[in-house]
């Protein structure tokens, strides 16, 4: 392996450490009580600092070892009571850990670093420790952007792309030559159409663009070539790196670290190292737990997917083929095999399974930070950190809590005065809890403020023409308006609220992992938003229907129920839409024959014969739908391969499957069908 490989993911090892040390520093700051000094809590702050610290120093990256060095005087500070631990102290410190992660995030190229803030706190720190600024130290966090960009191993290539007019013909697609090379690294792709482009003798079928292209990666020109092996004798093909010293700046940047590191590092006397330091490091050892790249737990779970495919495919020849007992040996096999699948699949799932604390954690500063900001008094209370779901679900839920943890702080939990004279404790409570319940995971956002006022909500909405002054909505439904676009009851502008944004967001997020979400409040007392999760989004419990020739399969979470439909139930409006009166309300109906344009013969006649249509009931976002299909097959649970990376996004399904038999199902996207119906409620009055 080439040298600046070998950096670059000594470097990115070094990023994780550091990032994972930062959240132990603010997890312990906000600890910390002031006039308490906690020895263990300020001793794992520090080992924490001093990690990064020693990190930063050991790979040249200065300006993170020189700022961390003040910040880890002031914990030395602390752990020898040579200073009392303060608010002002608590919320510099915080603020320092502020700037270490900006400046990881600067070196790895994520961000670009805020000078003003890194001088700002290093003025603070330097303050509190009664010294001068240091220059140089001033000039290494000025350049960081600049280092960011030159880090060692990291080239950037310049490619002038320019296919002949035939290469449409040939059935070659640049899109998927750029997505091969944005699989090695950042690509930034620039069109630019030739200047023979007339636009009354186009050909359709000819290509009138070149690209230039600029890949930043770690890689060779002979991995940049072979993403163009196909078309090298239909282009004119130009690839240039600009900075060829990357290669010798990595080798020389190893060299240089490890000579200058025990000058950076001093070593201490006895006296001076903490006692209590080795026993985390033995645990850290004994922790039973490793760093998997995210890429080989995907091609294993990808691997175990082939498995269960392969173990359906078995379980059918299993059943054609043992009718006469002839094949018991075999179905009893078959039972062996399906029982280890199983369990083989489970274990890989839990691989992918992360502790709900690690998204839990980052709420503590959050609460702290706004609700000092907003001049209340709110306590966190966490519950159920250890419960575990998929670390898809876990990231792409992270910012749907963010706000509704904001949401709460500056709606739901009152000022201390407010909460004293309705005779409550000053100190507001909001509670984050994580449960499983029935194969789901279950979220609760729970504050202990002044809950929904139904009143005011059903006023703006009918203000704003979100609903009728005649329509006859339950408590209930009425909580549900503060999920429609662009709704808000703030009655002023801040930078927390009063925007509408947001809310429509959330459940939109929540409803395309597969969840819903629920509200419970009593106004005086409080609300609870209350989220359903699936586990996994890997793995899905299907209904595979059939229609016309073709199978496809609907999750089992979004189906209500199934009916048998009269031709006579169903309603035209004049606006053309189609709805069927379900009991009580009418709901949109599809038939996925016309949705998905399948020119097929005729359905089957089991259900004409009735004198009725199939028809299944799905829901989503506590809207129902009624989806015509030809006939009800089995339930499995199947795989979910996605579209987009193996072809491309298609409106209306949200991935496929392999069936037992080889071929191949879609699998339908009740969320976006849902959303495509219209969110409008049809009533009686407009069915007339």
């Amino acid at each position: 392996m080439s040298i600046d490989m070998d950096m670059k993911e000594i470097h990115d090892i070094f990023f994780e450490e550091s990032e994972e040390g930062i959240d132990v520093m603010e997890s312990g700051l906000l600890g910390l009580e002031p006039g308490n000094a906690d020895q263990e809590l300020i001793n794992t702050i520090f080992r924490a600092a001093h990690s990064i610290k020693g990190g930063a120093a050991t790979f040249g990256f200065t300006a993170i070892s020189e700022f961390t060095h003040g910040v880890e005087t002031l914990l030395d500070q602390l752990r020898s009571n040579q200073r009392a631990v303060s608010e002002d102290l608590i919320e510099v410190l915080l603020g320092a850990v502020d700037c270490v992660r900006g400046m990881l995030a600067a070196l790895k190229g994520d961000a670009e670093l805020d000078l003003n803030s890194v001088t700002e706190c290093q003025e603070k720190i330097n303050a509190l420790l009664g010294s001068a600024p240091v220059a140089a130290a001033a000039e290494s966090v000025a350049d960081i952007n600049e280092v960011a960009a030159q880090r060692p191993g990291v080239k950037i290539w310049d490619i002038d792309f320019r296919p002949d007019a035939n290469i449409f013909k040939t059935g070659n697609e640049p899109i998927r030559i750029f997505r091969e090379l944005e699989s090695l690294g950042k690509l930034n792709v620039v069109a630019e159409l030739s200047g023979d482009a007339e636009f009354d003798s186009v050909d359709p079928e000819s290509c009138y663009c070149g690209w230039v292209l600029e890949l930043e990666a770690d890689v060779d020109a002979e991995a940049i070539e072979a993403a163009f092996e196909w078309v090298k004798e239909q282009c004119d093909l130009k690839i240039h790196c600009r900075n060829p010293q990357a290669d010798i700046t990595a080798d020389t940047g190893a060299v240089e670290s490890a000579n200058t590191v025990a000058q950076l590092e001093p070593p201490k006397s006895e006296s001076n190292v903490a006692k209590p330091a080795a026993a985390p490091a033995a645990a850290s050892r004994d922790s039973g737990s490793i760093r998997v790249n995210i890429d080989k737990i995907d091609a294993l779970l990808n691997l175990v997917g082939e498995l269960v495919i392969t173990q359906s495919m078995l379980a059918r020849f299993g059943e054609d083929g043992g009718e006469r007992g002839a094949n018991s040996g075999l179905r009893d096999g078959l039972m062996v095999l399906e029982r280890h699948t199983r369990e083989l699949q489970e274990s890989a799932m839990q691989i992918r399974m992360l502790p709900i604390s690690s998204s839990f954690s980052r709420f503590k500063r959050l609460v702290r930070d706004i609700s000092s900001k907003l001049g209340k008094k709110v306590e966190l209370v966490l519950s159920g950190e250890d419960t575990e779901l998929d670390k898809t679900v876990l990231e792409k839920m992270s910012d749907p809590l963010v706000h509704l943890v904001r949401n709460s702080l500056d709606h739901g939990i009152e000022m201390p005065e407010q909460r004293l004279a309705a005779g409550k404790p000053e100190v507001g409570t909001l509670k984050l809890s994580a449960y499983h319940e029935g194969g789901s995971i279950v979220i609760e956002v729970e504050d202990d403020g002044a809950g929904l006022n139904a009143k005011r909500i059903h006023q703006i909405a009918i203000e704003r023409g979100v609903v009728s002054e005649t329509e006859q909505l339950s408590e209930e439904q009425i909580h549900h308006l503060i999920f429609q676009p662009g709704f808000s009851t703030a009655e002023a502008v801040s930078d927390l609220s009063g925007r509408g944004v947001g809310m429509d967001v959330v459940r939109r997020n929540i409803a395309d992992l597969g969840g819903r979400i629920d509200i419970h409040s009593e106004q005086g007392k409080g609300s609870c938003l209350k989220i359903r999760l699936p586990l996994t989004l890997a793995i899905l419990d299907g209904q595979l229907v059939r229609v016309g020739d073709d199978v496809y399969i609907f999750s089992l979470r979004s189906i209500v129920e199934t009916v048998l439909v009269p031709p006579n139930q169903i309603k035209r409006l004049a606006g053309g839409s189609v709805v069927y009166r379900l009991r009580e309300d009418y709901i949109p109906v599809v038939r996925l024959r016309e949705r998905f344009n399948l020119n097929c013969s005729a359905p089957r006649k089991t259900y004409l014969e009735s004198d009725g249509e199939l028809m299944v009931v799905v829901e989503s976002d506590g809207k129902r739908l009624g989806l015509f299909v030809d006939e009800l097959l089995d339930q499995q649970q199947v795989v979910i391969k996605s579209l987009e990376e193996n072809y491309m996004p298609v409106t209306g399904l949200a991935g496929a499957t392999i069936l037992g038999d080889g071929n191949v199902a879609m699998i339908i996207d009740v969320p976006g069908l849902v959303r495509d119906a219209g969110d409008a409620k049809v009533n009686d009055s407009n069915a007339a």
